[in-house]
């Protein structure tokens, strides 16, 4: 019994226990040190990862290159994501200053007659009107028209609606050269067009054009390309690569290519590379900016005399500076810098000085930019128009000017969509505002409108007389509706 007793008593006991025991024991939560050491493990790793990169960066070793180009590439990713949504968002489109539309100003006594060219940031279209501000031609291609896959560097072109002419020179006959640029896209030049007066193409450059052209006596085409380059320089290593580079091309009257020269090897290479020590911290790797070419005629080198026929004078923005280069010797042979900022657009004139807009060197009231005429071979400014607190006058960007034969100024002011001719005295004897309105698509109260950045009076005296005489017609017609 003792042994059966026992036996009976043990599960017995083992109940008691367990009924002491109370309710299933939880483990304790790990200390607070256990808690965030994972975490501050990682903000560690990701910190000195971020440090590690940055002093790879600014001790430009292995592996600087790739991670430099990674972020930059990123970045440009973002922005054009960001300029591809609409091209209503593109710098192409400014808020409106004033609600006037056409020409809103002309006093024929003082104005130079003829008809009047512009292109509009709004498409691949340029427009003629007369004085009085009556359409009486135009011409529109789009850019899909010429575009092809085997003969453009292009992969995947911009649609069309973000593309527009960024200049068109008119020849005679009413051939058109029409330039084509994007917005959303690095590089953004796209390509040069050639159409008659009824807009059929005659031929198409489908090169990287981008700004400016110009047309010599005999037909060739002088004009400037940008592409990606990887062309490194030793005395100057804030040219970082991969750069944004500039080069001239010179095209047959046919539109084949005859001539490339590098724009920057050509700098670098001549007595005048130590502007490049003036570069701008917003050049985003576009270092110089060309924006214009000018062919230098006869007439124009005979009143420079640092100057020769056959080359080219350049403009180049970041930097401050215009340039004369030698084709032949692919060579910078003159430059100068003087009192402008971000300047576009340097003309030669019959006297020997030259005629620039200065975009953003004007200090005062009135608005940041003038247009100024200079001795260039002393750097004195003999003629200056600049804006008022009454009539303010502005453009950051593009923008352009014409001296006009009475001596009258022809002033393209890009981001007010205005063009507006000044006399000697700087009085306002025409304006013209572009009347192609918008509303912007992220603030359907704002109205928008397209930048112009060219525009050039036509005399009539300088057309062949069946285009004139067409035009003529088209004029009589519209002045009779």
């Amino acid at each position: 019994m003792a042994s059966g007793s026992m036996a009976e008593s043990a599960p017995g006991r083992r109940e008691r226990r367990e009924h002491r025991q109370g309710p299933e024991l939880r483990p304790l939560p790990p200390p607070l040190i256990d808690r965030i050491a994972l975490p501050a493990f990682v903000i560690a790793l990701l910190f000195l990862s971020f440090l590690g990169g940055a002093m790879v960066i600014l001790t430009n070793v292995f592996p600087a290159g790739p991670l430099s180009d990674a972020y930059r590439g990123g970045k440009a990713l973002i922005d054009k994501t960001r300029a591809s949504r609409d091209p209503l968002t593109s710098d192409f489109w400014m808020p409106e200053r004033r609600p006037d539309q056409g020409v809103t100003i002309h006093d024929p006594a003082s104005a130079f007659p003829g008809y009047t060219l512009y292109t509009s940031g709004h498409g691949s279209e340029a427009f003629l009107f007369s004085m009085e501000g009556r359409l009486i031609h135009s011409w529109q291609l789009p850019y899909s028209a010429i575009w092809s896959a085997e003969d453009s560097p292009i992969v995947e072109p911009q649609p069309d609606p973000f593309l527009y002419w960024r200049k068109a020179m008119m020849q005679p006959n009413g051939d058109l050269l029409a330039l084509f640029v994007a917005t959303g896209d690095t590089p953004w030049g796209y390509g040069l067009v050639k159409l008659d007066s009824e807009s059929n193409v005659l031929w198409s450059y489908l090169g990287q054009t981008h700004h400016d052209l110009d047309i010599a006596d005999d037909g060739r085409v002088y004009t400037l390309i940008h592409k990606m380059r990887r062309t490194t320089y030793e005395d100057f290593p804030q040219l970082t690569v991969p750069r944004l580079d500039d080069f001239v091309v010179v095209l047959s009257p046919d539109g084949e290519e005859e001539k490339r020269v590098s724009i920057l090897d050509a700098l670098v290479n001549s007595d005048y590379a130590r502007l490049l020590h003036r570069v701008t911290w917003f050049n985003k790797h576009d270092f110089i900016h060309t924006n214009n070419i000018d062919y230098i005629d006869a007439e124009m080198a005979a009143v420079l005399p640092f100057a020769e026929e056959g080359q080219v004078l350049l403009s180049f923005r970041d930097i401050d500076s215009i340039a004369v280069l030698d084709l032949e010797q692919e060579k910078i042979v003159w430059a100068l810098r003087g009192a402008w900022l971000g300047q576009h657009d340097p003309d030669v004139l019959p006297n020997g000085n030259i005629l620039l807009f200065d975009n953003i060197g004007h200090f005062g009231q009135g608005g940041e930019s003038r247009v100024i005429e200079i001795d260039p071979l002393t750097g004195e400014e003999v003629w200056v128009y600049a804006g008022s607190a009454e009539q303010p006058f502005e453009s950051r960007v593009r923008a352009a000017q014409q001296r006009l034969p009475n001596g009258n100024t022809l002033i393209t002011e890009s981001t007010g969509g205005r063009l507006f001719e000044v006399t000697e005295d700087g009085r306002i004897v025409w304006e013209f505002i572009n009347p192609i309105r918008a509303r912007h698509p992220e603030d359907p109260d704002q109205v928008i409108l397209p930048v112009v950045s060219w525009g050039q009076r036509i005399a009539a005296d300088d057309l062949q007389p069946a285009f004139h005489e067409a035009l003529q017609r088209k004029e009589e017609e519209r002045s009779a509706q």
